[in-house]
């Protein structure tokens, strides 16, 4: 008799509950390899997670998916139930919004170049006060002379504004349809503006510390 027995995987009703538990429980959003790792061997995550998908459509909560991860977020047509329990505990400058709408739509894209969209020099702090808030990271650098860093956007951006991917940031067409191509960046998110001056972080004393040391003039 062989000691290698083989065991059929759970029915696929079943594989939904474990990842449904599992995304449930989880207070971060959580990838395929992950809820696979987990399940039993012979397991179809990516099915499971498409069966539960289906089944939550039209609920008070939905299966979304953030990046490659996925996490129960709240309907978006419900959004507005949750108002009055959310807290405004920071609003960016218009430097940093201006900055986290180039790292967007160009990622990856570097400092430099941030600074060639925006035609003015970023202010001490702004890319700190993205990082910090974990909606930029630091990522491959680029293969040029110096080999500097370059900036993207992360999971919990996309998670933030509701997006799958990058991709799904609105197109130039849609901004210029809900009138946001004017000279005044609203909200928290904005297409690039081109000044000649950048004093938006200037006395910010709730600014965090530079994580990259004096900018140069």
């Amino acid at each position: 008799m062989s000691d290698d027995l083989e065991f059929p995987p759970p029915p696929l009703e079943e594989q939904e509950r474990m990842v449904e538990a599992m995304l449930f429980a989880s207070a971060q959003p959580v990838t395929l390899r992950d809820l696979a790792d987990r399940l039993p061997q012979g397991a179809d995550a990516a099915e499971a997670v498409a069966r539960l998908r289906r089944r939550y459509e039209g609920r008070g909560i939905e299966l979304a998916r953030v990046g490659e991860a996925f996490a129960f977020r709240t309907a978006p047509d419900l959004s507005f139930l949750m108002q009055t329990e959310t807290l405004e505990t920071r609003r960016l400058s218009r430097a940093a919004t201006e900055t986290l709408a180039i790292i967007a739509y160009h990622q990856p894209v570097t400092r430099t170049e941030i600074e060639e969209i925006r035609g003015v020099a970023t202010s001490r702090g702004t890319l700190d006060q993205l990082i910090e808030l974990a909606w930029v990271r630091i990522g491959r650098r680029r293969m040029t002379p110096g080999r500097p860093v370059t900036f993207v956007v992360t999971e919990a951006f996309l998670d933030h504004f509701g997006l799958e991917t990058a991709r799904d940031l609105p197109g130039l067409a849609e901004l210029r349809a809900a009138g946001l191509l004017d000279s005044r960046p609203p909200g928290d998110l904005a297409v690039p503006i081109v000044r000649a001056a950048d004093d938006d972080d200037i006395g910010d004393e709730s600014r965090p510390g530079d994580l990259f040391g004096e900018e140069e003039d």
